[in-house]
């Protein structure tokens, strides 16, 4: 096969194909042409059509899904499949879709069970376009996607569990800021030092032990909030109600960092580890 024609019916779809193939193979010969009845005509001249070339063109229609229908199918998918209507709903359910699908970072590949949506788009578009001498990408969109459209309705399904995650531990959050403005605080400052398991130092800079904040804890109804007795990164500060809390940590933005930022705000100093100015210990038993 010395020649392939690619027809796409959209001109901002065609564009984005042709800049991620030049980006894939700068030497690639392309011809477009724009037909009244047919759309965009790209007619991809190389002798031969190799692998490599499929593989660029595969690679180049992935970007094209990916960018201009994925939202507008996972968003079907949350209305038409789950039945949710509310605007803000559906947006965050696609923010969490979008990202298990098209993510790389370990927590949506776990998330995912290590499958890659992406690598299955680039295989069904193979399929498609070896050995064819004519590819519709709409056609192939609308007709050639039952495996990923599957795929799809599972992966909005586990964005709408976290979704829903994200919803109670926001309401869990604004529970515990609302307790913490009406609740006289027990110190006027707290040192915070970050770690697998927090410690926190008085005033003085003499470390809290175990036995100290257990008792403190065990005034306050943290049932009331499902907060665990053994947990020792977040209760003791409900417990404590700090005025001020000088918090040292290395990376600002991990999540229990900012767990305390959501509850507390403006009571936080957030202050690098290297800069804690007592003599570091951890949670003492005594």
């Amino acid at each position: 096969m010395k020649k392939m024609d690619i027809f796409f019916e959209s001109d901002k779809e065609v564009i984005s194909f042709c800049e991620r193939l030049f980006q894939q193979n700068k030497q690639i010969a392309v011809y477009w042409q724009v037909h009244e009845k047919r759309g965009n005509q790209l007619t991809i001249n190389e002798e031969p059509l190799n692998e490599i070339i499929f593989q660029s063109i595969a690679v180049s229609l992935v970007n094209v899904y990916v960018t201009h229908r994925l939202r507008s199918i996972i968003n079907e998918i949350i209305q038409d499949t789950y039945y949710f209507t509310d605007g803000h709903e559906i947006e965050q359910i696609y923010e969490h879709a979008e990202w298990i699908v098209t993510g790389e970072d370990e927590d949506c590949k776990i998330l995912r069970k290590n499958k890659h949506p992406v690598q299955l788009l680039r295989a069904i578009f193979l399929m498609h376009i070896r050995n064819a001498q004519n590819v519709h990408f709409d056609w192939i969109v609308q007709t050639g996607m039952k495996a990923f459209k599957q795929d799809l309705i599972h992966y909005v399904g586990l964005a709408i569990d976290e979704f829903k995650r994200e919803e109670e531990h926001q309401s869990f959050i604004n529970t515990l800021r609302e307790y913490i403005v009406k609740k006289e605080p027990v110190v006027p400052l707290i040192h915070v030092v970050g770690g697998n398991i927090f410690s926190y130092y008085k005033l003085s800079g003499r470390p809290y032990s175990k036995v100290e904040l257990r008792s403190i804890m065990e005034k306050v109804p943290l049932y009331l909030f499902g907060l665990p007795e053994e947990e020792w990164n977040l209760t003791p500060l409900i417990a404590l109600a700090p005025e001020k809390i000088k918090l040292y940590v290395d990376d600002p933005s991990s999540p229990r960092t900012q767990t305390i930022l959501n509850i507390f705000q403006e009571r936080v100093d957030i202050q690098a580890y290297k800069d804690f100015p007592y003599t570091y210990s951890t949670i003492r038993n005594k």
